[in-house]
């Protein structure tokens, strides 16, 4: 593969009051990008510049990104390598740095807010990449594309993480960007310079079944569209894309040389060394599977209690968005099993309802059909299926699973009830196999069987039943491949091997972790499942932990780590001011409002210090009563309220705040103002949670988001 379309694997940095510059000192023949100072302008230069100096050597540009006050070239300061793949070096990223354009940095408020919630979006979040594999790409779509293009042109847009931030330079690329009097035309060389970067969950190991070594991985990509966190982010919007969409492929490399972290090195050509003694050439076996939130228009409205408030808006007014959404997916991966897995009773059960009026709807004349194996429970596993496959819609085939009616009483070995409902269409949907051939040019797979079907897997929050259906399926696509590649005869299966069964349980146990991580700030149910193949106590204890931990993550801590989302995603433009405008991370609820929690802490300290407290023998014993008694009525009435007006202490963004926040917001603080005491202490003019100038409603009602 020629390596002018690839990314440099080195770059160092220089820099001058008027200007950072980029160089790749193992291409001297390389144009040096050069970004003026404070414009953020973008030339190529062949020249030596020599008033620039150089202060380090970076892993590459992650992008450049505009505050409210300046500029700001964000680097990848360090790599940690975490396999290779083909005899490909992938690269977590570690360390960032940001780069000011401004040579005496300006600060205020809302500046130093936003680097700080990027900061830790870039610190928490899991971002791979290499500089010779497309890692936004299945393997499958990777043996379809041209390779003469540059990796960013050949990337996958749902899961280019760092499209937005690389905008400057793909635009400067593409001659479109003009921030001078001087019309530049394409600019190829500043290709190498731009780096995609995948968002999401990367393992690679070294396998082995029945003494046949092979490279296992696994990688989950999650998409950049409608990023955000658990309870700001539900459903789908009007462009078709659902949140909390990831692609999961498992990947099973035989004959395989260079798996491992020691090989060839990645970015360079691969050379056609074959396995000792195996004669044969490396095959790739790849399965991909995708989940994503259900595709109509609803949202859960955080107001403090546990189960918060569910909101369903009529599927009429879904059906286009999510004909768009099912149209890329039938184009991208072929016929779709939709599985859904939430409850059939109870507060999900009008989520459920409304997936099958939007399947039906979608799906032309569907005949239904409904599997009942338990006496108490009238439906356990629904399918709708198209009588004529005339339209795109018809490649759509719903299958419902009462995943908590089935594996109630720790019977988790029933949810295999479900693989036996998809074998046929997993059997003709079959699974991508690619050799590395001598004679195809440029390294690329041969591809020699292709995936032509996906199963989108969804429950709730697409996370906790959703990745004990996915590691099951898993399994059964592994299995059949080592079948199919002859490694295991008919009849065995790949979790007769106890090691390994191991290793495949934890890779897709962290792999529950990381995806939940992302999106609702901990870790995954039910992975004791997952980890053991049993439900323990101990794993059920786990849980409560993990659910207590989301509870508290979700209402309090989940604010800024969406505007965090926003701003890095370029879903949130945050707007040219100078110093001393109207910040927009203050918060203005009224005083009183911000103090009840204060207030409702000091009473707790001082019934706990009065109640501890070692008295005096000749004192008397009901001041002490009284003083309780004072602070416990203080105390109760500041939990009464926070409860009962529980709108008002969630941790909304405020970036792109959800609708539905600001008007339940506005609802709480009308019914505050009712209160016999704290009403008095409210002034009756309008007041707002946070100002902002970004146009709203971008998540539940589905509203279009700015990009």
């Amino acid at each position: 593969m020629s390596s002018s379309f690839l990314p440099f694997r080195d770059i160092n940095l220089h820099s001058s009051p008027s200007h950072y510059a980029f160089t790749s000192p193992s291409s001297p023949n390389a144009p040096t990008l050069v970004v003026d100072r404070p414009t953020g302008d973008l030339r190529l230069s062949t020249g030596t510049l020599s008033d620039a100096k150089r202060i380090s050597s970076i892993a590459g540009i992650l992008g450049i990104i505009k505050l409210k006050l300046d500029k700001y070239i964000v680097v990848i300061s360090k790599a940690q390598p975490v396999g290779r793949l083909r005899g490909h070096m992938v690269y977590k990223v570690a360390a960032t740095e940001f780069l000011p354009l401004r040579e005496r940095p300006l600060h205020d408020h809302d500046e130093d807010t936003y680097l700080a919630l990027l900061k830790e979006l870039l610190r928490t979040g899991p971002m791979y990449f290499s500089y010779a594999l497309d890692l936004t790409n299945s393997f499958q779509r990777q043996s379809q594309s041209d390779v003469t293009l540059p990796m960013w042109k050949r990337a996958d847009d749902r899961f280019f993480w760092n499209r937005f931030l690389q905008s400057d330079l793909i635009d400067f690329s593409l001659g479109e960007h003009d921030t001078t009097n001087v019309r530049y035309g394409p600019q190829p060389g500043v290709d190498p310079y731009i780096l995609p970067v995948m968002f999401g969950m990367m393992r690679i190991t070294p396998a082995k079944v029945k003494s046949t070594n092979f490279t296992f991985a696994l990688i989950t990509r999650r998409s950049r569209h409608r990023g955000g966190t658990r309870y700001f982010s539900r459903g789908i919007d009007e462009q078709g894309h659902v949140s909390n969409y990831n692609e999961t492929e498992q990947i099973a490399i035989l004959n395989d040389a260079t798996g491992g972290l020691s090989g060839f090195a990645g970015g360079e050509p691969m050379t056609k060394e074959k396995s000792p003694g195996s004669g044969q050439d490396l095959q790739v076996l790849s399965f991909v599977q995708t989940r994503g939130s259900v595709p109509v228009y609803w949202a859960e409205v955080n107001n403090l209690k546990y189960t918060p408030k569910l909101q369903v808006r009529g599927v009429e007014t879904a059906v286009q968005a999510a004909r768009r959404h099912f149209t890329e997916q039938i184009r991208v991966y072929g016929d779709n099993y939709l599985v859904n897995l939430v409850n059939q009773k109870g507060r999900e059960e009008r989520v459920k309802r409304a997936y099958e009026q939007l399947v039906r709807t979608l799906v032309s004349s569907p005949t239904e059909s409904t599997d009942a194996d338990d006496e108490k429970t009238s439906e356990q596993v629904h399918i709708p299926e198209p009588e004529q496959r005339q339209k795109e819609m018809d490649r759509l085939h719903y299958i419902y699973f009462d995943f908590h009616s089935e594996t109630k009483g720790l019977k988790w070995h029933r949810a295999e009830l479900l693989l036996d409902k998809l074998r046929n269409g997993l059997s003709q949907g079959g699974y991508f196999r690619g050799v590395e051939d001598p004679g195809v040019p440029d390294g690329q797979l041969d591809p020699r069987a292709l995936q032509t079907s996906v199963v989108r897997t969804n429950c709730m929050d697409c996370l906790d039943r959703t990745n004990v259906v996915q590691s099951m399926l898993g399994r059964w696509a592994l299995t059949r491949q080592l079948t199919e590649a002859g490694v295991l005869r008919p009849g065995e299966t790949a979790n007769d091997d106890r090691e390994f069964e191991n290793l495949f349980r934890n890779i897709w146990a962290d792999n529950a972790d990381v995806v939940s991580k992302s999106y609702s700030g901990t870790g995954a149910l039910k992975t004791d499942f997952t980890r053991t193949g049993q439900r323990t106590r101990a794993g059920m204890l786990q849980d409560l932990s993990n659910s207590i931990t989301r509870y508290v993550r979700n209402n309090f801590l989940d604010g800024p780590r969406q505007d965090a989302f926003d701003v890095f995603l370029g879903t949130y433009l945050p707007p040219e001011s100078t110093l001393g405008n109207l910040q927009l991370f203050v918060d203005r609820r009224p005083l009183i409002i911000q103090s009840i929690p204060y207030i409702l802490a000091a009473g707790m300290f001082m019934v706990l210090v009065a109640t501890f407290t070692r008295r005096l023998p000749d004192s008397a014993v009901w001041p002490l009563r009284l003083f309780i008694v004072f602070w416990l009525i203080i105390s109760a009435w500041c939990a009464r309220f926070v409860l009962a007006h529980g709108m008002l202490y969630v941790n909304w963004p405020k970036l792109n705040t959800p609708a539905a926040g600001s008007e339940g917001y506005q609802d709480a603080l009308i019914q505050a103002r009712a209160d016999p005491i704290i009403g008095q202490l409210l002034l009756t003019r309008r007041h707002q949670r946070g100002y902002s100038n970004a146009r709203l409603g971008f998540l539940e009602e589905g509203k279009t988001r700015i990009e």
